[in-house]
């Protein structure tokens, strides 16, 4: 099963490497499950804090996470992990 979910940055300084390491972070504990982030035309691995930095996205950009495999479960704690990051705006602000 693939879900599709959309997440806004909204953290002053946008993605750099503290808050791609962070989703990273969060992508490893999921060991099962595939995450491809796509920003317009572009699309990377998501457990590649390089790739998510090549994204540049920056404040107000809007990101697409493609999730694949795993549970449903799994799939849900991860997206409810990556909510936190992203409505805590990385926890800079």
């Amino acid at each position: 099963m693939q879900l599709r979910q959309k997440f806004c940055v909204s953290n002053r300084l946008g993605l750099h490497a503290i808050p791609a390491a962070m989703i990273v972070k969060i992508f490893n504990k999921y060991p099962d499950i595939d995450v491809w982030v796509r920003n317009f035309e572009e699309q990377v691995n998501g457990e590649s804090i390089m790739g998510l930095m090549m994204l540049e996205a920056h404040r107000n950009t809007e990101l697409l996470f493609i999730i694949d495999g795993g549970t449903m479960e799994e799939q849900q704690s991860l997206v409810a992990e990556l909510k936190c990051l992203f409505e805590n705006k990385f926890f800079e602000d």
